[in-house]
Formats: structure tokens, C-alpha cells, sequence
């Protein structure tokens, strides 16, 4: 009997996974990694290095540059902490040693504690920024809403006064303030702001004022609104952005204002803090520079107050600003 051959089918191809040959790869997949997505190609890594060198060197530029600019104001913070006669001696930032005493010294050094030229130096800033705020919001009202012959030649010569130098006006100001008596006195300094003299805040101002809808004058004037309820009443709430730069301006010059002091201010008890600064340098006998410095420290704390918490009711200003 015979023995039936059976023909055994011939082995096939050992398949991968899915039934799929392993040498059947699909289309494409050459160029995919192990998660299925696509890899990048060379000229993209090159192209990703060469943005990483450049965001590098701008931010080394930039550490480079701010550390550049505020070297001076660590020195002299570092110098207010040493001895006066390390000042010049060791003119890095490393401390051997505190030397607390030049804030002491320096508060009581002139014939009035600093405290008071701060105060002198406060009373001017706050008239100088409730002049500007109340006449420089008024003209602008008046340039933006009002219609006035001669209307765009006055607004152009008080351009013009933003490129004329102090320095032209200040000998027939003296004169004529010389002559009213106010010499020594802090209404100088104060008056002037109260005639809309800073022509940049009263552009300023109008500028933003032309940004609010007209619609709005047009509806409080149908409710039977003149121009002094229009301006108190719709036109001043929308200014915030617009006032609360004007302060922050207005505080910072005043406040760091030497030449018009100087010029008017002939008493040391009435000297505000940067003529009460020049009175620590003698040049007849030794400086203290390390109370110089430490007062210096002391009278720039007003101003960075004034910026950190300035700049928060200027941006909560700008963003509840405008219709809703």
C-alpha cells in the first residue's frame, strides 16, 4: 500500500505584525521615529541652533548692557555702607564692613535735619502736580472739544514753546518774579504750573482727549450738560491714563529740579533736596561723600515708591478705560 505523498504548502514569509511583511514598509515611514512623527530634517536643527545662538547673545547683550547701567547706582549704594576714606580706595562692590553711620551722619549734617529739605522739596511737588493737573486738562479740553478763532495757531505756538530751552526764559522770569517779591519763596516754582506752562502734558492730553468718542459730549449735551459739566462729568473720568502720566512726569522732575531751585532758592531753609545734596560738597574742606551718597539713596526712595506703585493705577487706569 502505497503511501500518499502529501505536498506540504510552501512556508511563507514570516509576516510582522498586522500581517504585514516587514520588508513592506509603507510609504514614508523611512522618515518617521518611533512614535509615528515625522523627524526633523537637518536644515531645521540647524535652523533651531542658530535661533538658540542668537536668543542667547541678545539676552547676553542685554544682561550686559542693564548691568552697564545700573553699576552706578550699586557703587553708590555700596559706597553709602563704607567708611569715607574706603570711598575712592576700593571702588568695587565687595563689603569688608557696614558703615551705618553715614546715614546718621548725613541726616544732620547741614544746618536742618534732610528730613526737612524732603518736606521743602514735597510741598513744591504736590503744587507743581495740582497745577499741571487741573490748568494743562483744562487747556487741552479747550484745544480738543472747543471751536475758537485762531484756535489752530495757538495751539501751534504752544508747540513751539516745547523746543524753546528753559534756560532762554529764566532771566525775564527772575526779573519779573524779583520785582512781585517772590524771591525765596516757593511760588516760583509753583505758579508757573497753574498757567498750563508744560506744553508737553497739555498735547499729551489733547491727544487723548481726540480719542473719546464725541458721541458721548453729543449725548450729555442732549441731557442739557454745558461745557464745565461735560468736562468734569465725562471727559475727566475717561483722562486717567493721561493724569496719572502727567503725575508721574511732573512728580519726577520737580523733584530732581536743581537749576530752578538754585536759582530762587537763596535760603538753606528753604532749599529743596537736590540744593540741599550740592551743600554737602564743600569745596574748601573735605566731602563726605559717604553721607553724600547716603542721602542720595534717601532722596531717590520717593521716586522709586512713586514708580512701583504709580505704574499700577497707570495700567488699572488703562484697562477699565473706555465705552462699555
Amino acid at each position: 500500500m502505497m503511501t500518499k505523498l502529501q505536498t506540504l504548502p510552501a512556508p511563507e514569509q514570516e509576516q510582522g505584525k498586522g500581517g504585514k511583511a516587514p520588508g513592506n514598509r509603507t510609504r514614508g515611514s523611512g522618515s518617521r521615529g518611533k512614535a509615528g512623527r515625522p523627524r526633523e530634517s537637518r536644515g531645521t536643527l540647524a535652523f533651531s541652533r542658530s535661533a538658540r545662538v542668537k536668543a542667547l547673545a541678545k539676552h547676553a547683550l542685554l544682561i550686559i548692557t542693564g548691568g552697564i547701567m545700573i553699576y552706578p547706582l550699586l557703587w553708590m549704594v555700596v559706597s553709602s555702607l563704607r567708611p569715607n576714606d574706603l570711598i575712592f580706595r576700593e571702588p568695587g562692590l565687595w563689603l569688608n564692613s557696614l558703615e551705618m553711620s553715614n546715614y546718621t551722619d548725613g541726616w544732620s549734617a547741614l544746618s536742618h535735619p534732610f528730613g526737612h529739605y524732603m518736606l521743602n522739596s514735597a510741598i513744591v511737588v504736590i503744587g507743581s502736580i495740582l497745577g499741571n493737573l487741573i490748568s494743562c486738562s483744562m487747556a487741552a479740553y479747550a484745544f480738543a472739544r472747543l471751536q475758537f478763532s485762531g484756535k489752530k495757531l495757538f495751539f501751534g505756538i504752544m508747540l513751539l514753546t516745547i523746543m524753546l530751552p528753559f534756560h532762554v526764559v529764566i532771566v525775564p522770569q527772575y526779573i519779573l518774579f524779583s520785582q512781585i517779591g517772590w524771591v525765596n519763596t516757593f511760588w516760583p516754582l509753583i505758579v508757573p504750573k497753574l498757567l498750563a506752562t508744560d506744553a508737553f502734558f497739555v498735547f499729551l492730553m489733547v491727544q487723548f482727549i481726540r480719542g473719546i468718542p464725541k458721541e458721548l459730549d453729543e449725548a450729555a449735551r442732549i441731557d442739557g450738560a454745558g461745557h464745565p459739566r461735560i468736562f468734569l462729568r465725562v471727559i475727566l473720568p475717561l483722562m486717567v491714563p493721561a493724569l496719572a502720566t502727567t503725575t508721574i512726569f511732573t512728580f519726577i522732575w520737580t523733584w530732581n529740579d536743581f537749576f530752578g531751585a538754585l536759582i530762587y532758592l537763596t535760603d538753606p531753609e528753604m532749599f529743596t533736596v537736590p540744593v540741599a545734596l550740592r551743600a554737602f560738597v564743600d569745596s574748601q574742606s573735605a566731602t563726605s561723600w559717604g553721607s553724600l551718597f547716603a542721602m542720595s539713596i534717601v532722596s531717590l526712595l520717593p521716586v522709586f515708591l512713586v514708580f512701583l506703585f504709580g505704574q499700577r493705577f497707570l495700567i488699572k487706569g488703562i484697562a477699565t478705560t473706555g465705552i462699555k
